[in-house]
């Protein structure tokens, strides 16, 4: 089969096309899928540039995304059928799916939402779980809070403005200007421009001093340290962003606040919760650009590039 194989850490050019074997089922609980689609998340760079050394053997096939068919499954498998359409986010650590074929554990797969192309369907499984996480299970929101979403127009971002919005949410945003309107489309009540405007003072002076109940950062720096100025009494502050220099977080203790760090999450159970908003169309996923699977540097070059031609917006799919 034809997968992308990174043989040495690096950049984009590190991602090479390879012919590889197939892989069979060799466990009673096993399915192999087909994959149809992709997608890139931002740990599909920071594992092929090397930040997880400890954990993966070069070579490496990477990739968090999975959209496809079920090919075959093991003699214990009674979910799954071939033919069965299915989407997921691959075990952190194990094989990914920048591959033809995926070999997967039968709890590991959810079923595709009939309303969702290949495509659609392959933005997002891991996005999906993390912000479930997030919004749901760590920070607790509910109707009548208020959200401070940092970085709305990601893929984590644009996909928590309209979970928040559907927990009923009043959803605050930081994204350039040109892209307001369309977070706005997606549900998001305020948005600021945070290259233009400062946005804790902003906050501030929508609130009226109270600040918001919950703030979500997807984009690190010093937002620890500055986001609490933000936050109401009480408040929490969820992140997915590592630690990359020491902070003062003296903020957050006036308010007494809390902090909840979440690592990317592959949950069945929680994509289950965002397979029934996609359903009942209260959440749709948002893509950014398709790529086919073999102009994958393109793709993560689209990813990491600070000086694109037009602002990200939601995911980049790859196509099989």
């Amino acid at each position: 089969m034809k997968a992308i194989v990174i043989e040495n850490y690096g950049g984009p050019e590190v991602l090479r096309l390879k012919e590889v074997p197939t892989p069979s089922i060799t466990d009673h609980s096993q399915v192999l899928v087909k994959v149809r689609a992709t997608s890139v998340n931002p740990l599909d760079y920071q594992i092929r540039r090397g930040d997880y050394t400890s954990l993966f053997d070069l070579p490496i096939i990477t990739g968090h995304d999975i959209s496809g068919d079920v090919i075959a499954v093991g003699e214990a498998v009674k979910q799954w059928r071939p033919g069965d359409k299915v989407y997921y986010s691959p075990r952190f650590g194990g094989t990914g799916s920048y591959a033809a074929y995926h070999l997967a554990e039968e709890s590991s797969l959810s079923r595709m939402p009939d309303n969702l192309s290949y495509e659609e369907a392959a933005a997002m499984p891991l996005i999906g779980g993390t912000v479930w996480e997030m919004l749901a299970v760590r920070a607790k929101l509910k109707k009548g809070d208020t959200i401070l979403i940092l970085g709305g127009a990601g893929g984590v971002g644009t996909l928590a403005i309209q979970v928040a919005k559907a927990l009923g949410a009043f959803v605050y945003t930081t994204g350039q200007s040109i892209l307001h309107e369309k977070l706005q489309l997606l549900g998001a009540d305020v948005v600021i421009d945070h290259h233009k405007k400062n946005y804790v003072e902003e906050i501030q002076a929508y609130t009226k001093g109270k600040g918001v109940d919950v703030i979500i950062d997807t984009i690190g720096g010093s937002t620890l340290s500055d986001s609490p100025l933000a936050l109401a009494n009480y408040g929490s502050i969820v992140t997915l962003v590592d630690i990359a220099q020491p902070q003062n977080l003296i903020h957050t203790w006036e308010k007494n606040a809390t902090y909840h760090f979440v690592f990317t999450r592959q949950s069945r159970d929680e994509l289950h919760h965002i397979t029934g908003l996609i359903e009942t169309k209260h959440v749709k996923p948002i893509i950014d650009s398709i790529y086919p699977i073999e102009d994958v540097r393109k793709a993560h070059q689209r990813m990491e590039d600070t000086k694109r031609d037009r602002p990200l917006f939601g995911k980049i799919v790859l196509s099989l």
